[in-house]
This record gives structure tokens, C-alpha cells and sequence, in this order.
């Protein structure tokens, strides 16, 4: 396996390695484990590693590790998103230990899934992109906050931070492109 994720980039890399590492044992030793069996262990390994055995688009809550698999979101492959990522990175735990859990989001999960899903991908408000852990990168790392201000300024439809940092994604056209 060959890829180039970067580390501490908030995209799910060692969470992906976990996952590929999960399915191609079970492969190479003939598929003992049904994928449900695999979907449940996975999430003792990492919150996220149960996503990465979705085989797609998936709605996961607790921690990550609950996961319900959905079709592709209308319009998605109609839809450029570009990953820019600062030179440094953050570890999740230290994102988690500044996050101010008063201060998370009051938007309904089930809400913002019915934003997603009802209409098409270039439909959705930047608004409805939401990242609790987005404010306490951004404090950690001021850098990320500037970023993500200079790819507002570039007119994108939403620009985020992905998962607990670093990397910033623009959904989109830039304006003028």
C-alpha cells in the first residue's frame, strides 16, 4: 500500500491504514468475517476506522464508530473539493483537550443529514458544514484560521476544517475560475 496522506492532517489516514490492514487479512485468509463483524471490531480500534470499511458515503455517530451507510449525496460527482493542508500538524487528543464543550454546536445531527441528503451537494449552505473541533484547532494553530479566511475570500461555496485539523477543504469554484 502506497498513498500519500499526510499525518496529523485531520483526513483519516491511520484510521484508513487500520481499516485496509482489517480487510486485507480477512481477504488473504478467505473471508472468515462477515464485513458486520469487521464494521463492530473496527471500532476498537479507532473511532474513524469504521467509516473506512463503509465502501462510500456513511452517517457515523458516538465517536465515529456507529455507522450507517448511505447512497453517494445527489450531485457529488458533480462537485470539485480542493484539500489544502498547513506544514503543521496537530494531534487529535490535543485538539480534543481545548475544545469547549459548552461552545459546540446546538444544530441537530439528524437536521444538517437531512440537509445533505435532500437536495443536491451544490444546494447545500456553507452553513450546514459543521466542525466542533474546527475553534480549537484554529486556537491551537492560527495559521489554519487564516487559511481557511483566505479560501473564504476566494469565494468558494463552504470551506471547512477536515476532522481535528490540519488540512481545510473548499467546496467548489473559486469566484473568477
Amino acid at each position: 500500500l502506497f498513498k500519500r496522506c499526510p499525518a496529523q492532517a485531520g483526513l483519516g489516514g491511520g484510521s484508513a491504514n487500520a481499516a485496509t490492514a482489517m480487510w486485507g487479512v480477512n481477504e488473504l485468509l478467505g473471508r472468515p468475517a462477515p464485513l458486520d463483524d469487521l464494521v463492530e471490531w473496527s471500532g476498537e480500534l479507532g473511532s474513524d476506522v469504521t467509516f473506512f470499511l463503509s465502501g462510500g458515503t456513511a452517517y457515523c455517530t458516538g465517536r465515529g464508530e456507529v455507522m450507517e451507510p448511505l447512497p453517494a449525496l445527489e450531485g457529488a460527482d458533480d462537485v470539485k473539493v480542493r484539500v489544502v493542508k498547513v506544514g503543521e500538524g496537530l494531534s487529535t487528543p490535543k485538539v480534543f483537550g481545548a475544545l469547549d464543550y459548552g461552545g459546540m454546536s446546538k444544530r441537530d445531527p439528524e437536521e444538517l443529514l437531512r440537509e445533505f441528503t435532500s437536495q443536491p451537494l451544490t444546494s447545500v449552505p456553507p452553513t450546514s458544514y459543521v466542525n466542533d473541533l474546527q475553534a480549537p484547532a484554529f486556537s491551537l494553530l492560527p495559521r489554519l484560521s487564516a487559511l481557511r479566511r483566505r479560501l473564504e475570500e476566494c469565494g468558494f461555496d463552504a470551506v471547512m476544517m477536515s476532522g481535528s485539523g490540519t488540512s481545510v477543504f473548499a467546496v467548489g469554484e473559486p469566484e473568477g475560475e
